[in-house]
């Protein structure tokens, strides 16, 4: 190859570079601009250009940068932009808006760096924008996903708790002679718990109570759950001996099985008898935590009834009965077992802590032992995993007189 040859290829690469330069300058998938200290710009590239409309004489030595901006934009750009680049010499991805020739706006994130001479004197300021109308729709679509999945988090608790409030009673009544008291906690806003208490009157004049805990969550615990309490409380109107009617529940429960997954549930079911002098109450339990009795002289104890079996595993489940007597200033709290599975670190509360929690609040009233459960399940907080009902019988400490049946 001949040295004229060599130098004319050298030559020819050397346009071919500087061309290549200059394309990827105006045609470079982002805008570029040049701005003197003061905004003035100076050069412009050709993305940018057609992005907004404008013609090149338009823009150069005749408009500032701010001037591009949205009305938010140039606030910005005065109070935070310039003060930042002077600062720190460059800004990176600021989201801005520009506006176009025929004043429609495009969402753009600019960086922007301060240029300067060999002895460290600033010359101009070099602007990056990059169109950020596919960012913009992503982020509102994003927005807008999060809105839905908000307003169908609303409506899943909403549903929820209307769900859960079918399954309780809306108040409980008044028994002459007792007070009575009982408060649900819901573990999840979310979920429809099975645990589920009531007390009603019988036709002897005796009252039925219950409380207990369906196996599982949601939709599947919530048809159990009801189908619970409407066999307790039709059971106790056959038959109100506590054996008997939990015998019935274990039955339906069986019955309702149909080769499907269990349906079963602790229990205890107790008729309440109110005397001249205090009450008595006969309990049937079947695999439930034993109640508490805080008696008047401030000592306490649980009620056990070992050896009960869960309700609805088996088809003749062992049922398991006691009875207690409360005087004035006695009160019997049942209660499921949420709070005694709560997590306290890396241990469970356990019946052992919650007897000496009693011990603390006896001698009191049901409503007083309830405030105290309600303030226990604050303090164990997150470690209460599942929901946990609690429902306290109370005797006055001057009992009301009952008059003797006719």
């Amino acid at each position: 190859m001949s040295a004229n040859s060599q130098g004319n290829d050298n030559e020819m690469f050397s346009a071919l570079l500087e061309d290549s330069a200059e394309d990827l300058y105006e045609n470079a998938p982002c805008g570029y601009l040049s701005t003197l200290l003061d905004g003035q710009i100076v050069k412009v590239n050709g993305t940018l250009l057609r992005w907004l409309g404008y013609e090149r004489e338009e823009l150069v030595g005749r408009r500032r940068f701010s001037d591009l901006l949205s009305v938010g934009g140039k606030l910005y750009h005065e109070t935070h932009f310039s003060p930042l680049l002077r600062m720190q010499g460059e800004v990176r991805g600021v989201a801005l808006e520009v506006v176009a020739a025929d004043g429609s706006r495009m969402p753009v994130l600019v960086n922007s760096t301060v240029k300067t001479s060999d002895d460290g004197e600033p010359l101009l300021i070099r602007t990056t924008v990059f169109d950020a109308r596919d960012r913009r729709a992503y982020e509102q679509e994003l927005l807008r996903a999060r809105k839905q999945a908000e307003a169908e988090r609303d409506e899943i608790r909403r549903l929820a708790t209307t769900l859960q409030r079918t399954l309780l009673p809306p108040v409980l009544p008044d028994v002459p002679g007792v007070e009575v008291a009982a408060h649900y906690h819901h573990a999840s806003p979310f979920e429809v718990g099975g645990d589920f208490y009531d007390v009603f009157p019988l036709a002897d004049g005796r009252w039925g109570l219950f409380l207990g805990d369906v196996c599982g969550k949601g939709a599947d615990a919530a048809a159990v759950t009801s189908l619970t309490r409407y066999t307790l409380r039709s059971a106790a109107v056959y038959d109100p001996d506590p054996v008997a009617v939990l015998t019935n529940l274990n039955t339906v429960l069986n019955q309702e099985r149909d080769d499907g997954p269990l349906r079963f549930c602790t229990v205890t079911f107790g008729v309440l008898a109110v005397e001249a002098d205090g009450c008595r109450l006969t309990l049937a339990a079947g695999g439930h935590p034993p109640g508490l009795l805080l008696r008047a002289d401030g000592t306490v104890e649980y009620v056990e009834t070992p050896g009960g079996q869960l309700i609805g595993i088996l088809p003749a489940a062992r049922v398991v009965t006691t009875t207690l007597r409360l005087s004035g200033g006695d009160t019997f709290v049942l209660y499921s077992d949420g709070v005694v599975e709560a997590r306290t670190g890396d241990t469970r509360y356990s019946e052992e802590a919650l007897l000496e929690f009693a011990a603390t609040v006896a001698p009191t009233s049901a409503a007083g032992v309830v405030e105290a459960f309600v303030g226990l399940l604050d303090v164990l907080g997150e470690g209460v995993e599942d929901d946990t009902a609690v429902l306290a019988l109370g005797v006055p400490a001057s009992p009301v007189r009952v008059a003797d049946p006719v």
